[in-house]
């Protein structure tokens, strides 16, 4: 079975948004040939309206790198009850999943056969699939930055019991720190 996997940037006091102000000083060639590997390890993204609305206007421009070219082929599911599905036709291989089907159709994408299924991002989406068993694994990239304020990396009334799956250091001070769902089906991998 496919797994899937929640990707992520976060400060080491847990906040999110941005992390192109605050994250890309941390981005050493090791951190870049372990997001080229996760990366290239999928063979489909799944995103929620909002992140998938962002990489929608920004991703198809890009390319002539494998990273990028990579992520502009590989299958794209957007999950939205609210998304206009004319909007898909703006990244090639984009596919909507209306959210009240959002477990039924997850569920149906992992028994497929293929590579894993990347999340870029934590909100409602990966809760929603962490609630129902389908998040497999949490990337959490941690870097040493403090912003006191902003998104946050878990909504409030959100709990859960997670064990350590691995954990891999780069020299520029960021570390990545894989996660899994106690009550996941998936086994622990290491993370690098």
């Amino acid at each position: 079975m496919r797994k899937i996997i929640a990707s992520t940037h976060t400060t080491l006091d847990g906040y999110i948004d941005n992390p192109h102000l605050w994250s890309m000083q941390y981005m050493n060639d090791e951190a870049q040939a372990y997001a080229m590997e996760l990366t290239l390890g999928a063979d489909a993204l799944l995103l929620g309206r909002v992140t998938y609305e962002g990489m929608a206007q920004a991703w198809p421009a890009m390319g002539g790198n494998p990273f990028a070219d990579h992520v502009n082929s590989i299958a794209k599911y957007a999950v939205s009850s609210t998304l206009d599905p004319s909007a898909l036709t703006a990244w090639d291989n984009s596919t909507l999943i209306p959210g009240d089907d959002l477990v039924a159709e997850v569920t149906k994408l992992k028994e497929q056969p293929g590579k894993n299924i990347l999340i870029w991002g934590c909100g409602r989406l990966t809760d929603a699939l962490m609630e129902h068993g389908l998040l497999d694994e949490y990337r959490l990239w941690v870097s040493p930055v403090i912003r006191g304020e902003g998104q946050r990396l878990f909504r409030d009334g959100i709990a859960a019991t997670l064990e350590l799956a691995g954990s891999t250091q780069f020299r520029s001070g960021g570390v990545v720190l894989a996660y899994r769902p106690v009550n996941a089906n998936a086994e622990p991998v290491a993370a690098g």
